[in-house]
């Protein structure tokens, strides 16, 4: 996986011109993310990034929103494994981007991960058992879960909209899905994902999800391949180590954004040391 930089080619050039839409689609094409630096841009010309590369912005429901089309990256300040952003979610974003007004000092640099040069890593029998369909299986309370369906559900914009049929067509519009309504308006979800998946963007096979990442805003989920098959931690760690032979690491400098394919490459992020660093999201699908 290559380190690629986008930089302008003229003073004021915008993110959103042509060709430097196309750099940053060929770059996630061959190496599954790019970063661009010299642009100066705000927020307002991330937001609008963001929405020229996908066609659907879609959000995490625990995150403060920056724009209409963005979001507060806020972790704690312990390190970040990495993960495919909303990889436990039914609808996974295809393309991921985060913007850095304020770099931090020391620390705080996001990690990047080529799942295709993992998968290719593994032994037989590792590319065998991950290439299994998993089950992902957590409790979600009824503000998160409403807040990400009012998101999702074509009818409907805010969470006090939902009703038993709203639930019902999105628990339908979705096959490897499914959960239990509890008593205090929580779910018990359950959702069937591929560990190994193709790219959106440039298809082959990459170990690309959520089971390295971190459930900061949420209940630490339970990972099987079936009933009696629980995904033990010594095995998620195995993996780990491997992932972090392939793992560069995005040193930010004000005004970065960095684009990555969310289908192949997984991310994360080292210790915050300088607590006045500022980094948002935008993400969607193609």
């Amino acid at each position: 996986m290559s380190y690629n930089i986008i930089r302008p080619e003229h003073d004021a050039q915008s993110p959103t011109e042509a060709g430097v839409l196309s750099k940053i689609r060929g770059d996630l094409e061959r190496d599954g993310w790019t970063l661009l630096r010299g642009f100066h841009p705000d927020m307002a010309a991330f937001s609008a990034l963001t929405t020229a590369l996908c066609k659907k912005i879609t959000f995490d429901p625990a995150r403060e929103y920056g724009d209409a089309q963005t979001q507060k990256v806020d972790a704690g300040t312990g390190p970040i494994g990495l993960h495919t952003e909303n990889g436990n979610t039914p609808v996974c974003p295809d393309i991921v981007a985060f913007y850095s007004p304020v770099a931090a000092f020391e620390g705080s640099q996001t990690t990047v991960c080529d799942g295709r040069a993992v998968y290719e890593a593994m032994d037989e029998a590792q590319k065998t058992r991950w290439q299994q369909p998993m089950m992902v299986e957590r409790y979600l309370p009824e503000d998160l879960w409403k807040r990400y369906l009012a998101n999702e559900h074509p009818a409907i914009t805010r969470p006090e909209e939902v009703t038993p049929r709203h639930i019902e067509e999105f628990r339908a519009a979705i096959p490897n899905q499914d959960f239990d309504l509890l008593e205090d308006g929580g779910i018990n979800y359950r959702l069937t994902v591929s560990p190994v998946r193709a790219s959106s963007l440039s298809g082959g096979q990459g170990f690309a999800n959520a089971v390295l990442g971190p459930s900061h805003n949420y209940a630490p989920p339970r990972y099987s391949f079936g009933p009696d098959e629980i995904i033990e931690q010594d095995e998620i760690e195995e993996l780990r180590s491997l992932a972090e032979t392939y793992t560069q690491e995005i040193n930010w400098q004000d005004g970065d954004i960095a684009v990555l394919d969310n289908t192949r490459v997984m991310h994360g992020r080292r210790a915050i040391v300088d607590n006045n660093r500022q980094l948002f999201i935008g993400m969607g699908n193609l």
